[in-house]
């Protein structure tokens, strides 16, 4: 983030967190999401940094996932991703496919976005520009 999520600068982002959410959870294809007691994961600290967040949810198929993302509200989000969010050193998204039933892990993801950086796409771990066919 560029500032705390309290901070002034992070309002256009922080104050549509209960919305997206609530639209993620509606969702076709939505199976889970990471979050605390408060509904979401952003209270949640995993990296050295306490300024990165983390977004951890499960869906049926990556079509899914793709629709929400990119053609939901939650694509005004993005749109505005610059205001409230610095590039990563690495990447920021791993994508890959878990049994059903499963719920993964922050260490999982932070396995898996490690992997990415250092060896790439795979069938293992991807993005939605090199994700396998679903």
């Amino acid at each position: 983030m560029r500032a705390p999520l309290e901070d002034e600068l992070m309002h256009g982002f922080a104050s549509r967190l209960d919305e997206i959410n609530a639209l993620a959870d509606a969702s076709p294809g939505f199976v889970w999401r990471l979050q605390t007691d408060d509904g979401d994961a952003t209270a949640m600290r995993v990296f050295d940094d306490p300024l990165i967040l983390i977004n951890l949810s499960v869906w049926d198929n990556l079509q899914a996932l793709r629709q929400f993302v990119y053609r939901s509200q939650h694509r005004e989000l993005l749109r505005g991703r610059a205001d409230w969010f610095l590039p990563m050193n690495g990447p920021g998204l791993a994508l890959w496919h878990v049994p059903a039933g499963h719920h993964p892990t922050v260490d999982e993801a932070k396995s898996r976005l490690d992997l990415l950086a250092r060896a790439g796409a795979s069938a293992e771990v991807f993005t939605f520009g090199n994700a396998p066919s679903d």
